[in-house]
Parts: structure tokens; sequence; C-alpha cells
């Protein structure tokens, strides 16, 4: 906690993600509406006193449906960063610890996957299969490991000749224990810092999606979705397009200026005065 006290940006980008964790977490007990209801009576109406973010096409409140949207977004990024982070670990502690055929091997399919644009390569998968949270998740998961696996093997590469890595094969430690118990834990720190900034980048691939009518499907609320919505009235229905937007462009600041600010903090040569 110390690191994020000592850096201005970083604390603003650590308020931002806690403001926005705690509102979508407590989402059923602020939102004012069902986010699903339809009222034909209220249909496109500014923000007010009684819908402080006006409402939809459909009548729907827009402030319900920017609360429950949170959840779908935040979850979105969280499994899709957890997938590609567990893929990217086993990979890249394989690559870096084994070195050899399976290094080779592993890093040239990951010059594969690198050199082909992701988003379009998620729209492809996304385009043969139904357009689910479910399936956008893993998809995106499946598509992001890369960083992950280039990151953990240079760590590894860095960390396994290193005297207490020796002093533990000397004394007979199993593969399994070199790797779970001294090499992984010593990496650890940056692995956090990329998953960090992978909740962004995923977060915007998802609204992205969603945009597109390829992600969240409605009438299940999403940033991206309601962006959808708001495109169709944006010159008299600012507001559709104004909070979503606003939305997704504080979460990915707030997660990209804490991890650039932890990445800094641990990075030795930042530290030298």
């Amino acid at each position: 906690m110390k690191i994020i006290w000592r850096n201005p940006l970083t604390l603003i980008g650590f308020i931002i993600i806690i403001s926005i964790l705690l509102l979508a977490l407590i989402a059923p007990l602020i939102a004012p509406y069902d986010p699903n209801a339809i009222n034909v009576k209220a249909i496109l109406l500014a923000p007010t006193g009684q819908h402080l973010m006006g409402t939809d096409g459909l009548g729907r409140d827009v402030l319900s449906r920017m609360l429950y949207g949170a959840r779908i977004s935040l979850m979105v990024g969280f499994v899709a960063v957890g997938i590609a982070t567990v893929i990217g670990i086993l990979l890249g502690a394989i690559a870096g610890f084994y070195r050899g055929w399976l290094d080779t091997f592993i890093m040239r399919t990951v010059d594969v996957m690198l050199s082909i644009p992701t988003f379009f390569l998620i729209l492809a998968v996304i385009a043969f299969l139904n357009p689910s949270i479910w399936n956008i998740m893993i998809v995106i998961g499946l598509t992001s490991w890369m960083g992950v696996t280039r990151l953990v093997r240079a760590e590894f590469l860095s960390l396994r000749n290193r005297e207490f890595i020796l002093a533990a094969q000397a004394l007979g430690a199993k593969d399994f224990r070199l790797i779970f118990r001294h090499l992984l834990p010593n990496s650890l720190t940056p692995i956090i810092v990329s998953s960090i900034l992978g909740i962004a980048s995923a977060v915007l691939v998802e609204s992205g999606l969603s945009f597109l009518g390829l992600g969240v499907q409605a009438p299940q609320a999403s940033w991206g979705n309601i962006l959808t919505d708001g495109k169709e009235y944006i010159q008299f229905a600012w507001w559709l397009s104004l909070f979503p937007g606003l939305a997704i462009l504080l979460t990915v600041l707030g997660y990209n200026l804490l991890g650039d600010g932890l990445r800094d903090a641990y990075n030795p040569r930042s530290n030298q005065h």
C-alpha cells in the first residue's frame, strides 16, 4: 500500500478502480430501477431527478443499466485475464525452465499468434460461436496469453541460475518444487502488473465486441451494448453515448494508472537516484 500512496497518479487509479468495483458489487442495492424494465411512457427522457442518467429508446433507466453493466464488463475483464494468465504462466514456465525444443516450439507459437491482430482474431472466432458472455470471456482469454508467456519465460531465464535455485537443485528439489515454490513466487510482481494492465485491455475488447453486436446480448446490459443503443439517437440523446463512454474511459484509465505505477515502483532502474 505504501507504493500506492507515494505516487499521486497511482493513487488516483487505485481510487477509480475501487470505486467502480464497489458500485458493481452493490448494484442490486443502489440501482433505482430494474435494468431491463421497459417503460413506454419514459422513452428517451433526458437526465433528471427521477432518472439521473436519463432513459434509453425502450424507456429503461440508464443509471441502473450502467451499474449492472459494470458487473458484466468487469467480470469479463477478470475472467478473461485469469484464463490468459494461467495459460501464460504454464507455458512461460515450461519454456523458461526446460529450454530446448519445448522453448523453441512455444516461443515460435507465440510469434505466430502475435503476428495476427488480436481483435480481428477474436472477431473471427466469435463469428463462428454463439455471442454469449461466457464465449467472449473464453475467447479473449485464449487469445491474450502471449504477453504473459514471454514475461514469465524471461523471468525464469533470469532466475534459474541464481544461487538459491542452484542450492535447491543441489539439495535434490524436484522440478515441480523448483518452479512453483522458488521460481514462480519470485516472478509474481511483473505478472501481477501485466494482469492489471490486461484487465483494461479486456474491458476495451468486450466493449468493442458488444458495440459491434458480437458481445453481450440484449437485454443483458454491458457498457458496450449501451453505447450501441446510443448511436441510433446520438443527435438528440447524448446521454446514451456519454455515460458508458466515460465509464469505459475511467475504468481503462484507472487500471493503466495503477499498472504503470506499480511497474515503475518495482523497476529497480526507476528507483535509482
